[in-house]
């Protein structure tokens, strides 16, 4: 199994303990980097080879926010899970806009917050299920801004349509490859290919753009 390094962003040195503790025992997790700030957090994703960030978001200085953003543009690939105690709606969307491929609340279960962390590695985009609504509402009213456009076709097929429905609803490639009864590696195949007719670079800006459009 490939392993992932992990980067661990809280100014709480209790916190981060915590957090490094329930990722030490995952056999998916290589390295584990952490940092007090988000000062430190650019400085270490450019020395090393991060491959997610686990971002507080009331950070000292530079927030969450910010350093979400910065770090989007010094790598894209990069992905990055939100954790927060709070769920205001803009900061919400304000995340999402960064670049944030999840958004949790810090009453997460750790075991659970593993899992969400997994399934980020593999593609999926997850919110905490208190900040769903706040999501499709966005979706909704951007739908309603805008002036009436003809459908477009993007010529997905009804397997496509139905994994993009999934996507929607946080499934990471490997649950989808489960509920599907097929392999991971199908699995894979029809993502990059809804990601391509869709012309989107991830499957976050799919599912907001499945919901928008109301492809699902």
């Amino acid at each position: 199994m490939m392993k992932s390094n992990i980067l661990i962003v809280e100014d709480h040195e209790l916190t981060r303990f915590g957090l490094k503790t329930a990722f030490e025992s995952c056999d998916f997790v290589g390295e584990i980097y952490e940092a007090e700030s988000a000062e430190k957090c650019l400085d270490i994703a450019k020395q090393k080879e991060i491959d997610l960030i686990i971002m507080d978001l009331g950070l000292p200085g530079m927030d969450g926010i910010q350093a979400t953003q910065k770090v989007k543009a010094l790598n894209k690939d990069i992905k990055i899970v939100v954790l927060t105690s709070h769920n205001d709606e803009q900061e919400v969307l304000s995340s999402l806009k960064a670049g944030a491929n999840a958004y949790c609340s810090k009453e997460i279960n750790p075991k659970r917050l593993t899992q969400v962390v997994q399934s980020v590695i593999d593609g999926a985009a997850w919110f905490d299920p208190s900040i769903s609504h706040i999501v499709l509402d966005a979706a909704t009213k951007a739908q309603e801004k805008e002036p009436a456009k003809p459908e477009k076709d993007y010529g997905l097929t009804s397997r496509e349509t139905q994994i993009l429905k999934l996507i929607t609803e946080g499934y990471s490639n490997i649950e989808i490859a489960k509920e599907l009864f097929v392999s991971i590696n199908t699995t894979k195949a029809h993502v990059a290919s809804i990601l391509q007719k869709l012309e989107v670079d991830d499957r976050l800006q799919a599912a907001l753009k499945a919901l928008k459009e109301k492809l699902v």
